[in-house]
């Protein structure tokens, strides 16, 4: 059993395109390799940068606010309580074209870690 509590999470991680990242569980939070869960947050006008994973399969819940996705060549919105799979090898982006927060949940399996994260134009090197 692992639990986590607020004073032990991991530094929240920030990145210029706009994404604002908690591990609550994970490799940095309590030691989880199985998988990841994480609460990210994007602000009016930003967006994650679009990139990809090797390994992991990510799944999104939206908890506040109206996200627009793209995966692949695919392009659609997502609501508060809707979810989506992005599985190993998609390109996808997530932005907030709304005039509140963006907030969701995001779990990995395997555990997210740096290494697995590439930027869109490595694709590629598919």
């Amino acid at each position: 059993m692992i639990i986590t509590k607020i004073t032990d999470y991991p530094a929240r991680l920030g990145d210029a395109a706009g994404e604002s990242i908690q591990e609550l569980l994970g490799l940095q939070a309590g030691g989880a390799s199985s998988h990841s869960l994480a609460t990210i947050t994007i602000q009016p006008g930003k967006s994650s940068a679009p990139h990809f994973h090797k390994k992991s399969e990510e799944s999104y819940m939206i908890l506040s606010g109206v996200a627009t996705m793209h995966i692949d060549q695919a392009q659609f919105e997502l609501a508060a309580g809707e979810t989506v799979l992005i599985e190993p090898m998609e390109v996808h982006q997530i932005s907030n074209h709304r005039d509140e927060a963006l907030t969701f949940l995001a779990v990995c399996v395997p555990a997210w870690y740096p290494e697995d994260s590439f930027p869109a134009e490595e694709v590629k090197s598919r």
